[in-house]
């Protein structure tokens, strides 16, 4: 119970006591934007090492240097906790949006974190807003930011299990022309959802795959391109799974 107490506080304190960097970074924004950006990013990279510090969590990464560092990339991964986007956040190497559902921007001052960190908000219920949140996705990308998104289009709750990964979530590679590099994250609801609402001590692997361009499938894999990723991440969560 102590590393939930202590998770809880941290976060409290480090978006009440970072006002006055939301307002630095909103000025540095107003003169260099690529400066603004990874500020923000060093910052925030600082609250999420800090937050899987305090939960006592270790991490080993399998292919990071598949990633390519000088193009912005669509990120796709299995979602089993809320830690995920902290595990992969601390690893990009680039400014890093990711898609997340609407009511999470309902937050005081996370919100103008995510916002300052290119995150984008999904109504998962409205067709037409989430039209429009793919195509802020794809002038993310052509503007040089990556964009990180949870093809299952929720948190799988279901230890060993995927959900049907969407098809439209894969529009913002196949309309940008970036490519995808896939992420298998095992272990992560061990950290905090497999025994709610306490935060234990937990070991996580995480492997990005080969970047895939979606110009380069086959016409049948592009077809059911959510299907062809969601293999690739099924087969290395189960070869990783024993470690």
């Amino acid at each position: 119970m102590i590393r939930t107490i202590l998770t809880l506080c941290f976060v409290s304190l480090f978006l009440i006591l970072s006002i006055p960097l939301l307002i630095a970074e909103w000025i540095i924004g107003s003169f260099n934007m690529d400066l603004k950006n990874n500020s923000s990013l060093a910052i925030v990279n600082f609250a999420f090492r800090s937050c899987l510090f305090i939960c006592g969590t270790t991490v080993t990464v399998l292919g990071e240097e598949r990633v390519p560092l000088d193009k912005p990339v669509l990120y796709v991964a299995n979602h089993r906790s809320y830690f995920d986007i902290v595990l992969t956040y601390v690893r990009v190497p680039r400014p890093t949006g990711y898609v997340s559902k609407k009511e999470v921007g309902h937050i005081p001052l996370l919100r103008h974190w995510m916002l300052n960190l290119h995150c984008l908000f999904l109504d998962r219920n409205d067709i037409k807003q989430g039209l429009k949140t793919i195509l802020r996705s794809i002038e993310k990308i052509k503007g040089g930011i990556s964009i990180c998104i949870f093809p299952e289009g929720t948190r799988n709750k279901v230890n060993d299990t995927f959900l049907p990964f969407h098809d439209g979530s894969f529009k913002i590679a196949s309309k940008s022309g970036c490519p995808v590099v896939p992420i298998s994250i095992n272990n992560s609801a061990a950290i905090f959802e497999d025994h709610m609402p306490y935060a234990k001590k937990a070991h996580v692997i995480i492997e990005y795959g080969e970047p895939v361009y979606i110009d380069d499938l086959s016409l049948d894999d592009k077809r059911r391109v959510g299907a062809y990723f969601q293999n690739i991440i099924e087969e290395t969560y189960f070869k990783n799974k024993n470690l």
